[in-house]
């Protein structure tokens, strides 16, 4: 896909649009191409009613490939792409703060905060990551070149300069980046010896929020380690998830701090493998048991923290290595 000739509004990129036709392969190239783009519109976006449709050429400032304003009656390009800004409604702010690590002129390294997407997505589209970052330093260029989970903290990525962006996101496709996570679960049982690799086939299901363990050739590898024992900080740890079932929550068991490697980047896989050893990250409020939790419930937060992430520099060659500044059971 072309870079978009459109900078991006209120830290928040325009969107793309691929039209029917063409000769390259796309899920649209065996469509018929309309005569117009009014006529393209229609047929795209049924539901709304033609006042909105046209305001995609309007406050939309839709514009072709070459960055070329686009109107009602202009002919379609066969498989072309289109860009348009469209309306993004006001979101309730999450209310916590996004701190920076380090910077240099290509990367922006930040500590992400529980609670706070890293991306775009779905009902948060103001409230995350890259939209905040983009307009908090003045920087519309801005992309992360990785992801954590909206409920995860810790260290987060960003790429500053298009120019440079494939060499670093390169390193993650090719599982050249070293990340440790810390997290605080239950104690393990006497019969679990750590450090272990916990390794299984991880497939997520269209339309749920767990990922599931299944029968197969493994996909998925996590080295899992025991740091040491925590005190509970506070009675509501123990109520964060459902102990194993060997303890109930009124004998509040230990606290275990570990040190979780990702050897693979399997959507949930920390959690997942955590919560398949009987030991449920605290605050998470998907395993074992999907709460469909309120967004906006800030009460119990994930215990589980992207706290260092290494590699060799793509650009000098020279080893580099964050850390995070945050720490596990601090209250928000």
């Amino acid at each position: 896909m072309p870079r978009s000739p459109l900078p991006p509004r209120e830290g928040i990129s325009a969107t793309s649009l691929r039209a029917p036709g063409g000769k390259e392969t796309h899920d649209k190239n065996h469509l018929p191409v309309p005569d117009t783009i009014g006529e393209w519109l229609e047929a795209e976006f049924p539901e709304a009613d033609d006042e909105a449709r046209r305001s995609l050429l309007t406050s939309g400032d839709m514009r072709d490939e070459v960055g070329e304003p686009i109107r009602w009656d202009d002919a379609v390009v066969p498989g072309g792409f289109y860009f348009f800004h469209r309306p993004v409604p006001a979101e309730e702010r999450i209310p916590f703060e996004i701190s920076v690590v380090f910077e240099d002129d290509d990367l922006l390294v930040v500590d992400k905060p529980h609670f706070l997407a890293s991306t775009p997505n779905g009902r948060f589209v103001r409230e995350c990551v890259v939209t905040r970052a983009r307009l908090d330093f003045d920087q519309p260029d801005l992309v992360a070149i990785h992801r954590l989970d909206r409920v995860t903290a810790g260290l987060l990525i960003l790429s500053k300069r298009p120019e440079t962006r494939g060499r670093y996101q390169r390193l993650f496709q090719d599982r050249l980046v070293t990340k440790t996570y810390r997290a605080l679960a239950a104690m393990p049982p006497a019969d679990l010896e750590l450090p272990l690799v916990k390794e299984s086939r991880l497939v997520k299901p269209r339309g749920g929020r767990q990922v599931l363990e299944v029968e197969g050739e493994p996909n998925a590898f996590s080295k899992i380690s025991l740091l040491g024992e925590r005190t509970p900080p506070s009675p509501r740890w123990s109520d964060a998830t459902e102990p194993p079932p060997r303890r109930s929550v009124g004998e509040c068991p230990s606290i275990g701090e570990y040190q979780l490697e990702p050897l693979t980047g399997k959507t949930h896989q920390l959690r997942v493998h955590m919560n398949s050893l009987g030991l449920p990250i605290l605050g998470d409020p998907v395993y074992p048991v999907d709460r469909a939790p309120d967004p906006y419930d800030f009460s119990a937060p994930l215990q589980l923290l992207a706290a260092s992430i290494g590699f060799d520099d793509p650009l000098t060659g020279r080893p580099r290595r964050f850390e995070s500044g945050l720490s596990l059971g601090e209250t928000l």
